[in-house]
């Protein structure tokens, strides 16, 4: 039973005590649930397709050359080809739609809709310190971000490791800690006046505006309860920092480090508990040129690379850097897979998702998306290639992820179902 189901009716301002059956299933009892997390990485520039995309469907069989540094993985991860979002064309401008497939991005009045990963949250509720952290490496933070709210509002990305660790891992003093509950409790204040003028104001509405009414009474009492559950997390200690503060890396040159120490960001994430779901926008349109091997530079920008013209030069530096991406992509699956957690690996606990809303940077198509999962729980080690021509909507395999959460959700954004051919185990 939902906490949240009591709160319907515009009257009640004091929320119920907790009680048993408001629980989930798998909380109750003496044994907490082990938890299970989703990351979920975009590089909106996405990768070379001839040499990520594997040359056959099914089991085992031959891997792609960038798949061939993933070979120790094999049995912990599935690609998948075939996929995009229906409606959502329009080359770079679909880079905010990766995780909402929000339709007609290039069209006059989009806005967009719900992300994956808010949508999880909601579902989820806030059983962490943080329901969702949502990061980036070289972002754009006023225009580009996998994170968006049910409104269609851009959720900035957070791309300072420092600033991160801090957040997760650092008390803050006790007059600062003191400033933060006054904040808290003067927004909770205001929903009270709030709650007092609409109640007073319901008894003269006609039933449409009621309902109405209701609705919006309904999103302060949803308000209201993540106040009361930030004033809680603000009174719990912040868990025992894991090392020293993180190096603060802000030149954009130094590409594949931010991407890494992101990474590393999103692992101690998990790794803490400070928060089950991590989004990560790679915004490699926005790098400029950067360091590919020790003193070795790019000739040009990433966004300039992409647009190779099939120049062999500009080839050879794009197939390095997106070789050396599926390298730190390997080094995470080790890492995740060495951390036990309840008698699985914290790898199986954890469905990464790696890919991109382009299919070919070089010539702006977003079909034929480049989609790699690994943990999670599922059934890998095989390659799931579906029409080229006739692309199965990737919300498909957001349903497939949710579910695997333990999400009851049957659709998401363009869903016709789960993913074919991808099975939970355990």
């Amino acid at each position: 039973m939902s906490r949240r189901a009591w709160l319907r009716s515009a009257g009640i301002s004091v929320a119920l005590p907790w009680l048993d059956c408001m629980l989930p299933r798998a909380a109750r009892g003496n044994e907490p649930a082990i938890p299970r997390r989703l990351l979920l990485i975009s590089n909106n520039l996405g990768v070379l397709p001839k040499l990520f995309f594997p040359p056959a469907n099914g089991s085992g069989g031959e891997l792609s050359p960038y798949l061939e540094i993933l070979r120790e993985h094999r049995q912990d991860f599935t690609v998948c080809s075939g996929l995009s979002h229906p409606g959502v064309t329009g080359g770079h401008s679909t880079e905010n739609c990766f995780l909402t497939a929000a339709r007609g991005p290039t069209k006059s009045g989009f806005r967009n809709t719900l992300s994956l990963d808010q949508f999880a949250a909601e579902s989820i509720g806030q059983e962490t310190r943080f329901p969702t952290l949502n990061l980036g490496v070289n972002i754009d933070k006023a225009n580009r971000s996998l994170a968006w709210t049910r409104d269609g509002v851009l959720l900035p990305a957070e791309d300072r490791a420092p600033a991160l660790f801090q957040k997760m891992f650092l008390q803050g003093e006790p007059a600062a800690l003191a400033r933060q509950m006054r904040r808290l409790d003067e927004r909770a204040s205001i929903l009270d006046t709030l709650t007092e003028e609409t109640q007073r104001l319901n008894r003269r509405l006609g039933s449409s505006d009621r309902d109405r009414l209701d609705q919006y009474l309904t999103s302060i009492r949803e308000v209201e309860d993540r106040l009361s559950t930030a004033r809680e997390w603000e009174n719990r200690p912040k868990p025992q920092p894991p090392g020293e503060l993180p190096e603060d890396i802000q030149d954009k040159k130094r590409f594949i480090d931010k991407f890494q120490l992101m990474l590393d960001m999103a692992r101690l994430a998990f790794e803490s508990d400070s928060t089950r779901i991590v989004t990560l926008m790679v915004d490699a349109f926005a790098t400029p040129v950067f360091q590919l091997k020790g003193d070795q530079h790019t000739s040009d920008g990433y966004h300039n690379l992409s647009h190779h013209g099939q120049s062999e030069e500009k080839l050879r530096q794009l197939e390095e850097v997106d070789r050396q991406q599926m390298a730190l992509l390997s080094d995470l699956f080790r890492d995740l897979a060495a951390r036990p957690e309840g008698g699985q690996r914290l790898l199986d606990r954890t469905a990464i998702l790696y890919g991109s809303n382009m299919g070919d940077a070089n010539t702006h198509v977003n079909d034929n998306l480049p989609i790699l999962l690994a943990g999670g729980g599922f059934r890998h080690g095989r390659n799931l290639a579906f029409a080229h021509d006739h692309n199965v909507p990737l919300s498909n395999l957001f349903v497939s992820l949710l579910q695997r959460c333990g999400i009851e959700a049957d659709a998401f954004g363009s869903s016709t179902g789960t993913l074919t051919g991808l099975e939970m185990i355990g």
